[in-house]
């Protein structure tokens, strides 16, 4: 869970310093308005279509120098216990050349949930990013985890709750156990090059059922975006699209993160059971 604000997550001898936050949150969104936001956290600006100021949700980022958390993924579970990511309602708008593009955008939870939330650092080049793309968008196990449970699972098997039975004790050898049992999953790849996957985390936890059933000021997006104690989200870092992990690294310990999200890279950290809101400027797709 995140620490306080004047919490270090660094040890005290490793001579680094505390990262500021790139958190905006919800009172401060909506006294600065979307310019003002952007410039606190992004320097680019989108070419074309497909990019451009917007307001995601995302696990929070709290040390490091990411600029802001990973956008989440609402997730959906099946009468079969499938895990499905939810993919925003495709839909046709006019450009300021006048031209009919394609958009992937719907309302959910109180806010506008976009493919924008993913276009960031070469993510938004990836094929699983294009609005039209044919996709049953179900969570399938990648054959790449770490996580000594999936070796079980056949790559590209759909997720299922079954597979989770076991959240409340499960433990490996990194930070304690019953926190929450992971999952590394690909979304919306099932048939493009290795290496161009959407790579996304996958946990289900009692603090997600906890979340779920208090009385946050983010309730509505929560309630959207969770069920049943899983939470999802886009799996690359925010600072240079690296691929962090849910204890799966024992130098995370070093950096107080144990029972956290760390990349190994650079020393990001996110907390994967507190989801806030960010406002940054979305990058456009290269073919718009």
């Amino acid at each position: 869970m995140s620490t306080d604000a004047g919490d270090d997550k660094y040890p005290g001898d490793s001579g680094r310093r505390r990262f500021v936050k790139g958190v905006v949150g919800g009172a401060s969104l909506a006294a600065l308005g979307v310019t003002g936001a952007v410039s606190i956290n992004s320097a680019t600006s989108p070419t074309g279509e497909g990019g451009g100021a917007t307001r995601m949700f995302g696990i929070e980022n709290v040390s490091g120098p990411a600029p802001r958390g990973m956008p989440q993924i609402p997730i959906r579970i099946e009468d079969d216990g499938t895990l499905r990511g939810v993919w925003p309602d495709l839909k046709e708008r006019t450009n300021e050349q006048g031209e009919t593009v394609q958009v992937a955008e719907m309302q959910l939870g109180g806010v506008t949930y976009s493919s924008n939330w993913f276009q960031y650092c070469g993510v938004q080049s990836l094929p699983g990013l294009t609005p039209d793309k044919d996709s049953d968008n179900y969570f399938r196990s990648s054959g790449s985890s770490q996580y000594e449970w999936q070796s079980q699972v056949q790559s590209g098997e759909p997720l299922n709750v079954s597979m989770f039975d076991d959240y409340e004790e499960w433990g490996n050898d990194i930070g304690k156990k019953g926190v929450g049992k992971p999952a590394l999953a690909t979304w919306r790849s099932q048939d493009v090059p290795s290496g161009e996957e959407l790579v996304v985390q996958v946990i289900r936890s009692t603090n997600v059922e906890e979340l779920a059933q208090g009385n946050s000021q983010y309730s509505q997006w929560i309630d959207a975006s969770t069920q049943n104690g899983f939470i999802a989200w886009l799996n690359k870092c925010t600072h240079f699209c690296c691929v962090p992990g849910y204890k799966t690294s024992a130098q995370s310990e070093s950096f107080g993160a144990t029972n956290e999200v760390y990349c190994p890279c650079h020393q990001s950290v996110y907390d994967p059971f507190n989801p806030v809101p960010y406002v940054f400027t979305a990058l456009p797709r290269p073919e718009e």
